[in-house]
C-alpha cells in the first residue's frame, strides 16, 4: 500500500509553523520584526524577557522607544544603513519599559523580496550587560594590578638603593678599617682579623646580589629577553646550571606584563637553583592568543605533585606567589612535576594591560 503524497503547501504552511514556535519559544535573544518604517510587527517572549513589553503593549509602536533620549536620531540612521549594506550590528545603552538600562547587542537585518522590495526589518537583540560589567571588573583589576606592580617594583628600588648606599658602604668601610688594622697588630691576632674581613667581603657580595635580585636591569630600557638574559647571567655565574633561552615573541610585552613575566620566571629559576640539582633549564616565551605563553623547564629531580597544594615550606609559597601573580593579570599558571624534571608554565594576555 502506498503512501500518498504529502502536498507542498502543507509542508511549507507546517515548516513556517515550526520556525514561527522556534522563534517565539526563545527566551535568551529578543527576536522581532519590524516594518519599513521601523514599527513594530511582531515580538517573541525572549524581547519581552529583556525589555520588559509584552506583545500587545508594544506591537504598533516605533522600535525608537528603546534608545535613550542621546541617541535620538540613531534608529533612522540604524535603518538606512541595514537597507543599504542589507545587515547592522551594534553595541549600546537601550532602556526597558521601566525605564532601567540595559548594555545590547543588535543585529538588524533588512528583509527583501524576490523583486528588491524592502518588506521589513528583522531585529535580534541580546542583553549582554553582565559580560560588559564583567568586562570593566577585569580592567579595573588589571588597571589595580598595574599600580600594584608599579608600586612593588618602587618599593624594591628604594630598598635597594638603601642596601647599596647604607649598608654595603657601611660595611665596606668596616673591611677597610679590618685591613688596616690588620697591619697593625700583633701576628697572633693577624690571622683573626683576615678571618672577620673575609667575612664581611662575603657578606658585601651576598648583599650585592640581593640588591641585583631587588633591581635587575631596566625592562623598560632593555626589554623582557635581554633583562632576562642579563639577569640569569649573574645568577648562574657561579653555578653549574646551563640555560637555554627560546625566544618567540612577536612583540614586546607590555611593560606590567614584562615585569610580571620576569618576576614568575626569577621565582622559578630560584627553585630550580634551590631544589632541583639540575644540569639544563629552558625558558621558552612566545605569543599565543593575544599573550605571553612562557614555559621554565628543567631537567632535575622534580617534586611530588601534592606540594604544589601544600601551604608548608619556603618553596609551597613560591609556587603560590607565582601562581597568584599570573592569576592577578588575567592569565592562569600551572606546574608539572616529574620525577625527572619540573615545567612551569604560564600564559599572560597583552589586551587590556597597562603601558
Amino acid at each position: 500500500m502506498s503512501v500518498p503524497p504529502v502536498e507542498p503547501t502543507r509542508l511549507l504552511l507546517e515548516s513556517e509553523e515550526r520556525f514561527r514556535l522556534l522563534v517565539q519559544s526563545v527566551v535568551d535573544y529578543g527576536i522581532f520584526m519590524l516594518d519599513p518604517q521601523g514599527y513594530i510587527a511582531s515580538w517573541n517572549i525572549g524581547a519581552q524577557r529583556i525589555k520588559g513589553y509584552r506583545a500587545d503593549e508594544i506591537i504598533g509602536q516605533h522600535f525608537s522607544v528603546f534608545y535613550p533620549p542621546e541617541d535620538a536620531g540613531k534608529p533612522a540612521l540604524e535603518l538606512e544603513t541595514a537597507k543599504r549594506d542589507g545587515r547592522l550590528e551594534d553595541e549600546g545603552w537601550r532602556l526597558r519599559k521601566d525605564g532601567t538600562r540595559f548594555w545590547a547587542n543588535v543585529v538588524i537585518t533588512a528583509l527583501f523580496d524576490d523583486t528588491g522590495e524592502l518588506r521589513g526589518f528583522g531585529k535580534v537583540t541580546r542583553d549582554l550587560t553582565e559580560r560588559r560589567n564583567a568586562e570593566l571588573r577585569l580592567s579595573e583589576r588589571r588597571l589595580l594590578l598595574a599600580h600594584l606592580v608599579e608600586a612593588q617594583e618602587t618599593e624594591r628600588r628604594r630598598i635597594a638603593w638603601d642596601v647599596h648606599d647604607d649598608s654595603v658602604q657601611a660595611m665596606i668601610a668596616v673591611g677597610m678599617r679590618l685591613q688596616l688594622l690588620a697591619d697593625d697588630v700583633p701576628a697572633e691576632y693577624a690571622q683573626v682579623l683576615r678571618e672577620l674581613d673575609e667575612a664581611v667581603d662575603s657578606t658585601i657580595n651576598r648583599l650585592r646580589h640581593l640588591v641585583f635580585r631587588l633591581r635587575p636591569p631596566g625592562i623598560d630600557q632593555h626589554g623582557l629577553v635581554e633583562a632576562l638574559t642579563s639577569y640569569t647571567s649573574v645568577v648562574l655565574r657561579d653555578s653549574e646550571l646551563r640555560l637555554v633561552l627560546h625566544n618567540e615573541l612577536d612583540q614586546e610585552p607590555p611593560a606590567v606584563v614584562a615585569i610580571t613575566i620576569f618576576r614568575i620566571c626569577q621565582e622559578a629559576l630560584t627553585n630550580v637553583l634551590r631544589h632541583a640539582n639540575a644540569k639544563t633549564v629552558h625558558i621558552s616565551l612566545s605569543t599565543v592568543d593575544d599573550g605571553a605563553l612562557v614555559r621554565v623547564t628543567d631537567d632535575g629531580k622534580g617534586f611530588e605533585p601534592a606540594v604544589v597544594h601544600s601551604a608548608r615550606g619556603r618553596e609551597h609559597f613560591g609556587l603560590i606567589e607565582m601562581r597568584e601573580r599570573a592569576e592577578t593579570a588575567g592569565g592562569w599558571w600551572t606546574v608539572a612535576p616529574d620525577r625527572e624534571g619540573t615545567t612551569v608554565e604560564f600564559w599572560l594576555p597583552f589586551v587590556g594591560s597597562s603601558g
